[in-house]
């Protein structure tokens, strides 16, 4: 007869292994639950995840629950290596596979797509065939360039040119906007959106960063259309760099921003009043943008950032503002041209973007790096 010790020893001890120490879904290490149809050990926020699909996985705390022995004997044959060897057979190397720390969307349709739909066992390639497809279109709610509303607009991705048109009406011949995939980049930012499958793209025009906010009440929509966006990346990346593989493009098809929020700033001379702006930092292009707001679709300004070889640095630096700030954490950014001053509300906040920027001033330029920064320059 089962005994409650004695089975919650031996999954312990079974999650404890490799490949089952990090949850199958998101990654997170230790997972304490684990899907016994499934044979996967999986983390507490993916668990509720599991619990929307009864019909596919059930689950229970490896430490809390009452476990049969025959269930104890299922996970011992099973584990996260096997689920995944089935579950995620043929998954493309574009698509995203979220983090522990990814919004709750990503996720779910993650996990959704794995077992509910069972996209990437090899049974039925013409889900996954959609996303590469020479056209691939999404209708999404869109909001204004200039005001708050959200507006129904027509997205179209295409293969062959590798753009993103986006339509106002369903009847329109002529796209509102063409946008190159050269420099396109799609990231998740619900809290900012205000809706929980937000989704910014942000690309050049004229070289300035516009920015698209969009949404789709249906999850599976706004994560499918992402995933087809960075399918069409990872083509245009293949085609501009033939002698690269996956595994060298993937990083690039649509980074993460390395740190956002609010900071105070003065002017060039350094005697203007400190105003607050939105400010965001890009790997992608190693820029330190900044907007009056952020849902705000074209920035104010931008900031390139080197390496410390080519006298780039930043340092912490304090004292109280006499040019009309409020914030008093300061950041001295220093780049061959100028001197920047930035404030921070609060010290935790300061200690995070000097992080942010020496991450980022670390990394060696690429030949297209050294191009964006002399645009950069005569924009000026």
């Amino acid at each position: 007869m089962a005994t409650l010790g004695r089975n919650n020893k031996i999954l312990l001890e079974l999650v404890r292994q490799p490949g089952n120490n990090l949850c199958a879904d998101c990654g997170a290490p230790e997972p304490d639950w684990a899907s016994y149809t499934l044979g996967a050990f999986v983390c507490l926020n993916c668990s509720g995840m599991h619990r929307n699909l009864p019909g596919v996985s059930k689950v229970k705390s490896i430490r809390l629950d009452y476990w049969e022995d025959s269930l104890v004997e299922f996970m011992k044959e099973r584990g996260n290596s096997a689920v995944k060897a089935i579950f995620e057979k043929c998954v493309p190397a574009f698509f995203y596979r979220p983090q522990q720390k990814d919004c709750l969307v990503l996720k779910d349709q993650w996990i959704r797509a794995k077992y509910e739909r069972r996209e990437f066992t090899g049974e039925n390639k013409s889900c996954l065939e959609a996303y590469t497809s020479d056209v691939f279109e999404s209708t999404l709610w869109k909001k204004g360039k200039d005001n708050k509303h959200f507006l129904k607009r027509i997205f179209l991705l295409s293969q062959k040119d590798f753009t993103l048109r986006y339509f106002i009406n369903e009847d329109s011949k002529v796209p509102k906007a063409v946008i190159s995939m050269k420099d396109l980049n799609a990231e998740f930012q619900p809290e900012k959106i205000g809706h929980a499958h937000g989704l910014q793209i942000s690309y050049l025009e004229d070289e300035r960063t516009r920015n698209l906010f969009v949404y789709h009440e249906n999850g599976q929509v706004i994560v499918s259309f992402f995933n087809a966006i960075r399918a069409t990346r990872l083509a245009y990346l293949l085609k501009k760099h033939p002698t690269l593989r996956n595994n060298d493009l993937i990083p690039q098809i649509t980074p993460h921003c390395l740190m956002e929020g609010y900071m105070e700033k003065t002017g060039p001379t350094q005697r203007e009043p400190f105003k607050k702006r939105w400010f965001t930092l890009s790997s992608m292009n190693r820029k330190l943008l900044y907007f009056k707001s952020p849902l705000d679709a074209t920035e104010l300004g931008a900031v390139f950032l080197g390496t410390e070889n080519h006298g780039y640095s930043v340092s912490e630096s304090s004292g109280r503002s006499t040019r009309g700030g409020r914030w008093h954490c300061g950041i001295t950014l220093e780049t061959p041209g100028r001197q920047f001053v930035f404030m921070c509300e609060q010290q935790e906040e300061q200690r995070e973007w000097i992080k942010a920027f020496r991450t980022l001033i670390s990394q060696p330029m690429t030949p297209e790096d050294y191009a964006n920064e002399a645009t950069l320059r005569r924009g000026k």
